[in-house]
């Protein structure tokens, strides 16, 4: 579809079943380093994510995985991704994938999904950061002439 072409990964190799990239998800909801989705380079200094939903489902031709989380590691949905494709395919466990993350075997996962299919869905906080005089009184002006 020439529409959705920029923002969805055409992946043509194999049938993927959804039905098993949700198992592998499942487990990955709570608080668990993640460091085997880490890219080098990152400058955190901890890889501890807060996972609150995971879902995998197919919407007509596309499959739709979507990740909530209280934040995201350099790199970490591209290589989940990539790994999830594994499990999809059939060729990786669910076993396998499970011990990858636990075990942060970051050496194992190899393969990433290209940025063309991830979108940032939305950006939430606990309580707004500003307070309201911040916000409307410090806006920044532009004027033409």
């Amino acid at each position: 579809n020439l529409f959705v072409m920029p923002f969805v990964w055409h992946y043509y190799q194999a049938p993927l079943d959804p039905a098993l990239i949700q198992a592998a998800l499942n487990p990955l909801i709570g608080r668990h380093h993640l460091a085997a989705f880490q890219r080098a380079g990152s400058s955190r200094p901890h890889s501890w994510v807060d996972v609150q939903e995971v879902k995998c489902e197919s919407q007509g031709p596309f499959i739709h995985i979507e990740v909530q989380a209280s934040g995201f590691l350099y790199g970490m949905m591209r290589l989940l991704v990539g790994l999830l494709i594994q499990v999809g395919q059939q060729k990786l466990s669910l076993e396998s994938f499970t011990d990858i993350w636990v075990n942060q075997r970051r050496e194992v996962v190899k393969h990433s999904a290209p940025a063309s299919g991830l979108c940032l869905l939305r950006v939430g906080y606990l309580e707004f950061p500003f307070t309201q005089e911040v916000w409307y009184n410090n806006m920044p002006k532009f004027i033409f002439y």
